[in-house]
């Protein structure tokens, strides 16, 4: 839990305002480098980026959509507020930035999320009137993050403003079929440009007369005006950011509805009983978070998922991740997959072994070798001050190590 965290982490720490778990740290700290960030404890996002979120007010049972994922800052920080309960449809239109979506995703451990990879047009067609909230992080010309990046102010045209503008409004018109009645839109930039903030809302609120901009308790140094609310990089702590909560008219009605996902075909059956085995071996039918013993498993070829509950149809659709990754299963065995690793802590599987944050154990696992450790054989959760890093293989009192490839880094 967030004590936890602050009593281990080595960080200095100073609290962001406008969200309850962000915090700032010393620019000579280097915490994307420490073992806490390769187990999913953090994400590492701009100040100012993590104020949409707070403004979409996320909470557990909701159907929520973030339309713009990618990298996965805001989804993670979405499915930190849902507490694993509800769905959260995290969509990315470009297939190399789905992936890394994807990859945050798995590594921050949130498993009720579906990562897609598809055109806001297309999910309007599909999912008209379904999402309670949706936050429409827009594509935009990246003016307030001059400051700190090279690329944004050489790639910076006003063409590209314009481009931008026009693209936005078709995103906020999808956003507004698909969200429910009383639903609410966050919608959000890092420029300055009005034409892509204040216009791009103007514009919106004049094709779509059943919203309204809903004015909020703003926070610190932002300044609120008609359209929304803008953070300054000379008046609060992070770059430019401008976000604006847009409400539809009418009472809003928790509860998805649609097809579900069922097991058919006998290798997705035999899939599920080996994993079941599995499962019952390690001790995890009985964990609190999430429900193995009753949840709907899909397998696509090697690979078994576990949806998220009361997920809708998602045939046809491109999908990279339709729930949470729990194992690959091989001729004659069963391998749990790395994901499943990122929702476990030391205490939630009957085998396992955790290592000091400052250990030279742990950087041997997160460089690819072999262990020494005191456990039974067979497959043991590997962890960092209890936080589940991945797994390994115990035979003989030595643990092979089963940490992904492309993840090690020597540098650790």
């Amino acid at each position: 839990n967030k004590e936890e965290f602050l009593e281990r982490q080595p960080f200095s720490l100073a609290p962001v305002l406008w969200e309850e778990n962000g915090y700032y740290y010393d620019e000579d700290e280097k915490p994307g480098k420490h073992p806490y960030h390769e187990a999913g404890v953090y994400y590492i996002q701009e100040p100012s980026a993590m104020a949409p979120v707070h403004f979409l007010e996320p909470k557990p049972y909701e159907t929520i959509l973030d339309l713009c994922a990618a990298p996965g800052g805001k989804s993670t920080q979405i499915g930190g507020k849902m507490e694993g309960k509800g769905i959260l449809f995290s969509n990315e239109i470009h297939p190399q930035r789905a992936r890394i979506l994807s990859e945050n995703i798995e590594r921050m451990g949130i498993f009720n999320a579906i990562v897609l990879n598809e055109t806001p047009e297309r999910l309007a067609q599909r999912f008209p009137e379904f999402f309670d909230k949706i936050l429409v992080d827009a594509p935009c010309s990246g003016e307030g993050m001059f400051r700190k990046s090279e690329d944004a102010r050489e790639e910076w045209s006003p063409q590209n403003v314009e481009i931008c503008a026009n693209r936005q409004d078709m995103i906020l018109d999808c956003a507004a079929a698909m969200l429910k009645p009383g639903g609410r839109i966050v919608f959000s930039t890092c420029t300055f440009s009005k034409e892509e903030n204040e216009g791009s809302v103007q514009r919106f609120l004049e094709r779509h007369r059943d919203f309204a901009v809903k004015n909020v308790e703003i926070i610190g140094g932002m300044e609120q005006n008609q359209y929304g609310v803008r953070l300054w990089p000379h008046k609060v702590r992070g770059e430019g950011h401008f976000l604006s909560v847009l409400e539809k008219e009418g009472e809003l009605e928790l509860g998805t509805s649609g097809i579900c996902y069922k097991i058919q075909k006998g290798e997705s059956i035999n899939a599920y009983k080996e994993f079941a085995e599995f499962c019952k071996e390690n001790d995890l039918l009985e964990n609190e978070k999430i429900d193995f013993k009753q949840g709907t498993y899909i397998a696509f070829g090697e690979q078994l998922y576990l949806l998220p509950k009361n997920v809708p149809n998602l045939d046809k659709l491109k999908v990279l991740r339709p729930g949470l990754h729990v194992a690959t299963i091989k001729k004659g065995r069963i391998e749990p997959a790395h994901a499943l690793s990122h929702i476990l802590k030391e205490t939630e599987i009957k085998y396992a072994v955790s290592f000091r944050q400052d250990s030279l154990e742990i950087r041997q696992y997160l460089n690819g070798q072999t262990l020494q450790v005191a456990s039974e054989k067979g497959w043991t959760l590997v962890c960092v001050d209890g936080y589940g890093l991945g797994f390994g293989k115990v035979s003989g009192g030595m643990l092979k190590n089963h940490y992904p490839k492309g993840l090690r880094s020597l540098h650790l």
